[in-house]
């Protein structure tokens, strides 16, 4: 697991579930800080145009999605488990609550409070994403009091969960839901201005997010981009599983394009090299890097035969 590399950067909150995960699993790993907005010139060669923060390498492999990644660890490092049998269910359909629901109106607050100290071309940057014009200052700030509204009543649905004493939400064991949770937690407290003061009332609360942001980052080493580009370049992706295609799907061999279902509007396309359920990974020949395969999550993103 020392070939392991995460293109992040550090005030990414999806990075930080990344980096949380790796340290769950006490991983060694390496990391790469990648620019927060486009152009990402020393990532697109490894991703063939997916832009979202974090991904995971590993030599002429690369896994896109927190959720995808966390599969991968736990396929390769089942214990300490993510996905403990007693939350079964019910942990991923809080992670999907707290990455979609609870996480945007959470952004536009924090980043509304710390309007004036985000990294230049940041604003317009989300806001093209959403395919909508670039707002003023003036209108960042603004939106953080009507996403204060938004988000005050889903951190006390956080901290209802943790009334009875439990130390994770689902139980006795983090899983996958408690890391989703926690990088929206992480998040306020903002770039400059501090916004946890939301969760005083909630002491519990509180306590489950020192306990883990107590788990750490496992060991991390800050690398070159070139170096992760070097060892993309000297590799081929690894040998598939056997696929497990569904009705309607693509089978390998076969050209495809995938992006995110939600706002993303940039095709990757490639041959598909595995299919299962719960991903597509893609083959790509890339000048700069060769041969490299780029994995996919299957739900939350799109898929299309390519036409020749």
């Amino acid at each position: 697991m020392s070939g392991l590399i995460l293109h992040h950067y550090d005030f990414s909150n999806f990075a930080e579930k990344a980096r949380l995960m790796l340290g769950y699993k006490g991983l060694a790993w390496r990391g790469v800080e990648i620019p927060p907005i486009a152009p990402k010139p020393k990532l697109t060669p490894l991703t063939g145009g997916y832009r979202r923060t974090p991904v995971l390498q590993e030599g002429a492999d690369v896994w896109c999605d927190t959720n995808l990644i966390a599969r991968e660890l736990e396929r390769r490092i089942p214990t300490p488990s993510f996905y403990p049998p007693a939350t079964a269910g019910a942990d991923e359909a809080l992670t999907r609550w707290a990455e979609l629901q609870f996480m945007r109106p959470t952004a536009l607050y924090v980043s509304g409070i710390n309007a004036d100290h985000m990294p230049a071309g940041l604003h317009e940057d989300r806001a093209r994403v959403h395919g909508l014009p670039t707002p003023s200052i003036e209108a960042v700030r603004a939106a953080a009091l009507r996403n204060l509204h938004l988000v005050k009543p889903q951190i006390k649905w956080l901290a209802d969960m943790l009334a009875d004493g439990r130390p994770y939400l689902l139980g006795a064991a983090p899983c996958i839901a408690d890391f989703a949770a926690y990088h929206v937690v992480w998040f306020y407290r903002g770039r400059h201005i501090d916004c946890r003061a939301v969760f005083d009332p909630y002491p519990r609360l509180r306590t489950w997010r020192d306990r883990m942001a107590a788990i750490g980052h496992g060991a991390r080493t800050d690398i070159d981009a070139d170096v992760a580009l070097a060892e993309a370049r000297a590799s081929e992706p690894a040998t598939p599983r056997p696929s497990q295609p569904q009705d309607g799907d693509p089978t390998p061999g076969e050209r495809a394009s995938v992006r995110p279902a939600d706002n993303a509007k940039d095709w990757v396309e490639g041959e598909v090299l595995f299919i299962d359920a719960h991903e597509i990974a893609l083959l790509r020949d890339d000048p700069e890097v060769g041969r490299i395969a780029v994995h996919f999550p299957r739900l939350g993103y799109d898929w299309r035969r390519s036409r020749l």
